[in-house]
């Protein structure tokens, strides 16, 4: 419960929270709602729960370890979160999140965006 009053006092009372299946996060959102249903104009917090969310979300993180492996790790943050970043657009730009494409190739989108 300490964690999400301390999520919610620095990023705002979110509308949605989607957890995995875990019955004590479960608990501590409907305790926070419970606690919020008395003050005015406060919506409460709705919970969504899927019960696969982290095989989901390592899923999608597959790629991006198998390319920061084979470096053993990072030496900063600042390096690591730069990284992480064009890692992550190129993964856009290859799913055709980034631009519309305009009949360009990945690399072609992705040099343009460069530019």
């Amino acid at each position: 419960k300490r964690f999400f009053k301390k999520a919610i006092k620095r990023n705002g009372r979110p509308e949605l929270v989607n957890i995995d299946k875990s019955g004590s996060n479960k608990a501590a959102l409907n305790s926070i709602n419970k606690e919020d249903s008395d003050a005015p104009k406060v919506e409460p917090i709705v919970i969504r729960q899927c019960k696969y969310l982290n095989n989901i979300i390592e899923q999608d993180h597959r790629n991006i370890k198998r390319i920061t492996r084979p470096m053993l790790g990072f030496k900063n943050f600042h390096s690591a979160q730069k990284t992480l970043a064009g890692i992550e657009i190129m993964k856009m730009i290859k799913k055709g999140q980034m631009f519309g494409g305009d009949g360009l190739s990945p690399a072609g989108q992705f040099y343009s965006f460069a530019a």
